[in-house]
């Protein structure tokens, strides 16, 4: 009954009709929470949340809750980690204290599906593929003068011994990440690459002429090695991006209504068909290759944070209907999405963490009152 109470209240929260008195109560309940030490572990957590069940209780009947000292207003983005929390998921709350997946996956239940992790394979110049993941650290491999060095798990860098730029032919490499995984690429320029699930980049092992282009499949975000005389290109389906050293997000996913690209630092020019738009930091420029005559928006105001939720390790949805959740949820833990009967309307609004296990985040999206099953790599929503 009480965690019944407890949803209501949540839900009210959530779709903006709860009073001041209610809203102070939630963001309390959290300001408790976080504070908190977790030294005693899950028992000292099931304290917190039976304290939090019965002052909703006294609440709904009327009896005032202890009055907090100060009320703190928090972000709304954290209101699904304080949920979480107060409904009994174990699993946030171990990420919270030990970032490790193993740790998660061990405390959930049987069948589960764990979250992604840092898998790629590499393709190299003569055809040959190599899994990263199984890959031992050190060389991997040698591309004409270039040497191809797995850092540790989740970073692959490529080093040139050539002390002659420009004389070896240019060879090319392809690192792909399935879905359920994710990698970070260091290119021969000094240019990091953070690919997410689902995404390709296919770049050369030594980059010699007067530019530096890669393509791009999925998602990436760059962190642009400075070299005002060789401009770096990004290319995706009808789309190029083109810089000269910068951090900026690319989101070009095929299942996705536009290719996003999101500025965090410098300046970039982004093409695509007849249209061209140069950003600043903070804005975000949105291309629908679907159309004859494709246009260019730009926004500003971005919330980087939740644009590059991703790359550290966090979901984070802002007012995002159930299909682009559930699209970001496909990706990351290799499942299909299924819905049953009618698509629901519901929207989300939330951050939670990339490295619980399937159940876990979806015990957090079910607070907006939809409902999913998983049946083996498939998730069901209702």
């Amino acid at each position: 009954m009480e965690q019944q109470i407890l949803k209501a209240l949540i839900a009210k929260y959530n779709a903006g009709t709860a009073n001041a008195e209610e809203k102070a109560l939630v963001e309390q309940w959290y300001e408790n929470i976080h504070g908190d030490e977790y030294a005693s572990g899950e028992e000292q957590l099931n304290q917190i949340k039976q304290r939090a069940y019965r002052e909703l209780y006294n609440y709904i009947n009327n009896t005032r809750p202890s009055a907090p000292a100060k009320i703190k207003k928090l972000p709304f983005r954290w209101l699904a980690a304080a949920v979480l929390l107060l409904v009994g998921s174990i699993g946030i709350y171990y990420h919270y204290k030990t970032s490790s997946t193993e740790q998660v996956v061990k405390n959930n239940l049987k069948n589960d599906i764990a979250p992604g992790g840092n898998k790629a394979i590499l393709k190299l110049a003569d055809g040959s593929n190599l899994v990263l993941d199984d890959a031992k650290n050190g060389q991997v491999a040698k591309q004409g003068e270039v040497l191809v060095e797995k850092k540790h798990s989740g970073l692959l860098s490529y080093l040139t011994n050539n002390t002659t730029p420009g004389i070896a032919a240019v060879t090319y490499n392809t690192i792909t990440t399935p879905r359920g995984g994710q990698y970070n690429v260091i290119l021969a320029d000094g240019t990091q690459v953070w690919l997410n699930a689902a995404s390709s980049l296919k770049f050369p092992t030594s980059f010699t002429g007067k530019e530096r282009n890669v393509e791009l499949t999925g998602e990436a975000y760059f962190e642009v090695a400075k070299n005002k005389t060789m401009p770096f290109h990004v290319t995706t389906v009808g789309q190029t991006i083109e810089v000269l050293g910068t951090h900026f997000n690319v989101n070009a996913y095929a299942d996705e209504a536009a290719i996003k690209t999101t500025l965090l630092e410098g300046s970039v020019k982004v093409s695509g068909g007849n249209a061209q738009a140069i950003i600043k930091p903070g804005e975000q420029a949105s291309l629908n290759v679907s159309v004859v005559n494709p246009a260019i928006t730009v926004t500003d105001g971005i919330d980087t944070d939740e644009v590059m939720a991703w790359k550290n390790g966090s979901f984070y949805f802002n007012n995002a209907d159930i299909q682009t959740v559930m699209r970001q949820i496909s990706r990351w833990y290799n499942v299909d999405i299924e819905y049953a009967g009618k698509i629901p309307e519901d929207h989300f609004t939330g951050k939670f963490s990339r490295n619980m296990t399937a159940s876990n985040a979806l015990k957090v999206l079910e607070f907006t009152g939809v409902n999913f099953k998983i049946e083996g790599r498939k998730i069901i929503v209702k």
